[in-house]
């Protein structure tokens, strides 16, 4: 199994450290491989091959690079495309999925407030998942819970919608023992994405192991609960559990 790091930014955009300084940093901290997503707005053509260039070129058999984009969409929403590195061309947010899934990338809704999800519900074309947890946003003690619901609701209607967790690195301090590991042996490319597109990995943190599925243990709901999340939340999840049982009953 390979441990990764998702949402990371570079000097590309706004990041604080270059590709060689986190690929540095990540080997050290015992990742074999990084999900690079620079900001598109920070790109044109010849930024990008060098980019994309700089990323081949880290990359070896102990580690590598996935450059990729986090594109701004309508009402501040932003879109994870994890292993792709074309421009959209739009800030529509269904357009921006498609042209991910059109490239073979993986699209991921990065940081989804509350105040939106109706919103993001109401999309005709879904991503490949939700970022259950960032480090920057929602802080280091846990995931924001509440993304686990909205995560429940869309995957009835597309069943593989996925959970994700990641850094959203930008500074040289901030931590970065939040992580996913991978199934796949293999260090490529092609076999990570795959991985990230069925679900076949884990987010880890602190030895606590969090489900690429979004079905939180009760035990984890104790302890995130505990830790001062949002009032209301265990409510709202016992009551989604009570109609999923009576679904499965009938």
């Amino acid at each position: 199994m390979l441990k990764g790091a998702l949402h990371i930014h570079s000097t590309y955009s706004d990041g604080e450290l270059t590709l060689a300084e986190l690929k540095e940093r990540f080997v050290s901290d015992g990742f074999s491989f990084a999900c690079l997503t620079d900001h598109a707005e920070s790109f044109d053509r010849e930024k990008l091959r060098a980019y994309v260039t700089e990323c081949d070129a880290l990359s070896d058999s102990e580690f590598l690079f996935l450059p990729g984009l986090e594109y701004e969409c309508e009402k501040h929403l932003h879109i994870l495309g994890f292993g792709v590195t074309a421009l959209a061309g739009t800030t529509d947010p269904e357009s921006v999925i498609r042209h991910i899934a059109d490239r073979g990338g993986v699209s991921v809704i990065a940081h989804p407030r509350d105040h939106i999800f109706d919103w993001i519900e109401s999309f005709a074309v879904l991503p490949n998942g939700l970022e259950a947890w960032n480090y920057r946003y929602d802080g280091t003690k846990g995931p924001h819970v509440s993304v686990y619901l909205l995560l429940r609701r869309l995957a009835t209607r597309q069943p593989g919608t996925f959970a994700f967790y990641g850094l959203d690195l930008h500074w040289a301090r901030q931590r970065r023992d939040l992580g996913i590991v991978v199934r796949p042996t293999l260090l490529r490319k092609d076999q990570i994405l795959r991985a990230l597109s069925t679900g076949n990995y884990h987010g880890s943190c602190a030895g606590v192991d969090l489900p690429s599925n979004g079905t939180l243990s009760p035990q984890l709901l104790e302890k995130f609960c505990a830790e001062g999340l949002r009032p209301g939340f265990l409510q709202r999840w016992t009551a989604w559990l009570r109609r999923s049982l009576k679904q499965r009953r009938d």
